[in-house]
Order: C-alpha cells, then structure tokens, then sequence
C-alpha cells in the first residue's frame, strides 16, 4: 500500500557495518576501519569516518583505498550479524510507527502524517532515535521534511549521529548553498555535465529554468529542476515482513539414492533463485526440509550473506541436508526456502567482486524468460 505524505522522518544507520563490528570489538572506535574484500579485487562496503578524511568511499576499490590510508584496518564483514542487528532495528521501528518503508538493510522512513494531533512530531522522532540507540548501540542520524528526498538529504547532512529538521517551507532554503551532486540520481557523469554550466550549488538550479536543464540533461533536467525546488513528492511504501521463495517435491516413491536427491536440490534452487532476481531480491536464509516415510518432518536454516546466485546458494543447501539427513533413510519429501529478503543488492553484493556475475546472471536469466525455466540448467541438475 502506498499513501501520500507530507511529514517524513528518515533515519539512516551511521556507517552500519562498521558500527558493527565496533560493537563487537570496542578497540576499533576512533580507528580508520573499512569493512570489505581482503584481496585486489576487492570492494570497499564502507568505512569509519576517520577512513573517510584520507579519501575513502563505500564501492571504492580496495586496493585504492589501501593506497590512500595504508593504516587502515580491514574487516571482512559478518553478514549474519549485519542482518540480526538490521532486524532489531526494523522491530523497534516496527513497534512504535504506525506506518513505515524500509528502503535498505540500514535505511528507513516513517510516516508522521497524523501524529501532530497526539505528539509533537521532532519529540517523538528524537525518542525513538534514542530507543534505537539505548538498545542496540548502534549510532543513528535522522531528518525531518515534508517528503522523501529532502528528509534524506537532511539525514546527510545530520550526519554523523545527529539530527535535523526542515521547517514546513522552508525546503528550498535549505536547499540552495547545497552542492548539486547532493541531489539523491545525481551521479558523477551528471554532475561533471552541470559544473561545466556552472551549475555547482543547488541555488543555481534556482536560477535557471527547467527548460534550459532540459535542453542539458533531456528529461532528467525536469524532473531535477522540480527536485531542485523541495517540492518534490513521493510515498511511503507500507513495510511487510518479506516472505519467503521455496520449492517442494513430495516423491511417488521415497528416495535414498544421494546423487538423486542432491540433483533435486540443485535444481529446485535453480528456479527458487530465478523467481528471486525477477523480484530484484537477495535472500540471507537457506531452509531444507525433509520428510520420511513415517511422515517424521524436520527442518534446518542457516543464515548466509545476502545472495541470489545459485552457485553461492547450492552448497549451502546441499551442507544443510548432510547435517540435517539421516543416513540411510529414504526421503520423501524434499523443499528448499529462501528466506529473510532485502532488495537492496547493491549495497549488500559489494562484498563480492560480483560484476561479471551479474551480467551472467541476467543473461541467463533473459534466456530463461525467453524460452521457459528449464531451457538452461546445470548439469548436475538435470533429473
């Protein structure tokens, strides 16, 4: 369901991951810290801000980011934990907001439309921010505004840990000595394009016409003119908890041939995993589920980092079913589930050097659109 609002609370988790991993080990507070890819390929996911005065970014290869701050401290990340911390997060959200979206792992948006009538909109928002922090020790930023993208860029510049609030009309105000890249789709190709027409601050779209930014960027240099404005409205998209993908086989006869059964699983994880890049997801929990002739059921979960790639997805499902299996017994039914969604890949697949795979992925995947699932299989999948 999405509503129109008008009072927007965004909050964001500051530098989420590495304040993880500062919760777990204390003697990196104060350190420049950067959680990512150990190797060449590697990919910063983010980093402290003490990392970040030396040059350093989120998506940043590693490799430069060690050349700028050789001092700096280097966390694989703890993908598990990132995902519990994220939940608890989402629950306090969750038990005090009567309506909220959650944008990303780390990012969120509430709904204040209302709640003037019964409180005072800051107060509150700065009460649960505290809630937050008390119970998690997790540092967190927010901003207020009357829509999404100005209380996101009041966020930014609250950080780190703080808050801010733009008045009712004010927007525009607030705006305008904000440098343009500052504007949530402007990227690093747009912008070179407006600072060659010496367009640098938000306040020089102000001066110009959204016809003349047309004529530079087409299209976008409307849409970014009424950005550029505050007046730029948008809705927030009710949060649900995400379901889950799975896949069953209830066999005529039980099974106890192993190769069989593991070439179900890859199998049924084949399509799980495609229906889940359709839906633009990434899964942190693999479940197998087995059945016996005696209709004895049991099951097993193990959380993984946030994926959609059937090669990272199929030897955890095939480790949970050894664990799992009673040797010996014949099966008769057999399911694998994906769980515990998020939908921003981007973000989370940056732990990976997960490029080229992508593109195979996706060209996979057309192929699968085009001529039906089961027209590209693995080998070992095929029944």
């Amino acid at each position: 369901m999405s509503v129109p609002s008008n009072i927007i609370a965004h909050f964001d988790l500051d530098s989420f991951f590495v304040s993880v991993e500062i919760l777990k080990d204390p003697s990196l507070k104060g350190k420049p810290v950067i959680v990512g890819g150990h190797n060449e390929r590697g990919i910063v996911t983010t980093c402290t801000y003490e990392a970040r005065k030396f040059g350093v970014h989120s998506a940043m290869p590693m490799k430069t980011a060690m050349r700028l701050c050789p001092q700096a401290i280097v966390v694989p990340g703890n993908y598990s934990e990132y995902s519990r911390y994220s939940k608890w997060v989402t629950n306090i959200i969750a038990s005090k907001a009567p309506l909220f979206e959650k944008a990303s792992v780390d990012e969120f948006y509430i709904d204040l439309h209302g709640m003037e009538k019964f409180f005072h909109p800051l107060k509150w928002t700065i009460e649960l921010r505290e809630l937050i922090m008390n119970e998690t020790g997790l540092p967190i930023s927010f901003g207020i505004a009357k829509n999404k993208m100005v209380a996101k860029m009041a966020t930014n510049e609250a950080k780190p840990n703080g808050f801010l609030q733009v008045p009712l009309g004010k927007e525009k105000e607030f705006l305008a000595p904000l440098e343009v890249n500052k504007i949530p789709g402007i990227g690093e190709q747009t912008n070179k394009i407006l600072q060659f027409h010496q367009i640098k601050f938000i306040r020089d779209i102000h001066n110009t016409t959204a016809e003349n930014l047309e004529k530079i960027l087409g299209k976008w240099g409307n849409e970014l003119w009424y950005k550029a404005q505050g007046t730029y409205e948008s809705t927030i998209k009710e949060y649900h908890e995400p379901k889950s993908i799975s896949k069953e086989n209830t066999f005529e006869e039980s099974i106890s041939d192993i190769d069989f059964l593991m070439s179900e699983i890859v199998r049924m994880t084949e399509k799980i995993c495609f229906e889940l890049r359709k839906e633009e997801k990434v899964a942190g929990c693999v479940t197998i589920k087995l059945r016996y002739p005696n209709f004895e059921t049991t099951s097993r979960q193990t959380s993984i980092p946030y994926t959609s790639a059937d090669d990272e997805i199929i030897p955890v499902a095939k480790t949970i079913f050894h664990k799992l299996y009673k040797k010996g017994k014949p099966v008769r039914l057999l399911g694998v589930k994906l769980s515990d969604f998020n939908n921003n890949a981007l973000q989370t697949n940056l732990f990976h050097d997960s490029e080229k795979k992508n593109v195979l992925y996706k060209t996979l995947d057309e192929v699968k659109n085009r001529f039906g699932k089961g027209s590209v299989v693995r080998a070992s999948g095929k029944s």
